[in-house]
């Protein structure tokens, strides 16, 4: 099994495991939480398919098990769907373990920042593709949903979502080469600003709300509606 595969394997077992828990009873969502990962899994997939036909990042071969999907290695396709699930499973945790744990202030000025310095960086960076897509992206959509209807489950998310920054940074590391050789994923120095954490570039904490962001609000708006 390769590398990339085996990191798919370990971000999704404990989840899906833990998913029959008493408390959280996850699997009783997956009627909403497998279709917004579906959604917006295949949005992130077309995304990377053009960015790796492009060069704006690529995989070492090393590390994969060389099946691939248009232009992209299985392991990666699973990626959108196996680290997703993962982190929705901690979002819905936190929302289990401690419902009245609401900090909405924090998530206020949390909002506030997050938006300003997405939208700001991605503007001063706007020749390098990814820091503007993934930057703006994020940005934008934490404004447009926050600030045009502020749900109540956002003070929950933005906890969760710190809390997945520990396994993020664990999973990124590896994938990009801070126990192996040579990283897994790279990325074109000339679309990315600079600074790392560690091996991981700064663009990939944007990047990663981006993606966790519209799943977690297409779940919440699909399961309360039919609830």
């Amino acid at each position: 099994m390769s590398w990339y595969l085996w990191i798919n394997v370990l971000s999704f077992i404990g989840p899906f495991v833990l998913s029959f828990d008493k408390k959280v009873h996850f699997y009783k969502k997956w009627k909403t939480v497998l279709p917004a990962i579906l959604v917006i899994g295949t949005l992130f997939i077309i995304w990377d398919i053009y960015f790796t036909a492009n060069g704006i990042w690529g995989f070492n071969p090393d590390y994969l098990s060389g099946i691939n999907v248009f232009n992209l290695p299985i392991e990666e396709c699973l990626f959108f769907f196996t680290v997703p699930y993962a982190c929705i499973f901690i979002f819905e945790c936190v929302k289990a373990y401690f419902p009245n744990f609401r900090p909405v202030q924090f998530a206020y000025y949390f909002a506030l920042f997050f938006t300003l310095s997405a939208v700001v960086l991605a503007i001063i960076h706007y020749q390098n593709w990814y820091t503007f897509t993934a930057l703006l992206g994020a940005g934008l959509l934490n404004w447009i949903i926050y600030f045009g209807w502020t749900p109540k489950w956002y003070p929950h998310f933005v906890i969760s979502f710190l809390i997945t920054m520990v396994p993020f940074l664990i999973v990124n590391g590896v994938l990009t080469g801070a126990i192996t050789p040579e990283p897994i994923v790279w990325y074109n120095e000339d679309h990315i600003m600079g600074p790392r954490i560690v091996t991981i570039p700064v663009e990939d904490i944007f990047y990663n709300f981006f993606m966790l962001f519209p799943i977690a609000a297409l779940h919440e708006r699909w399961y309360y509606k039919n609830k």
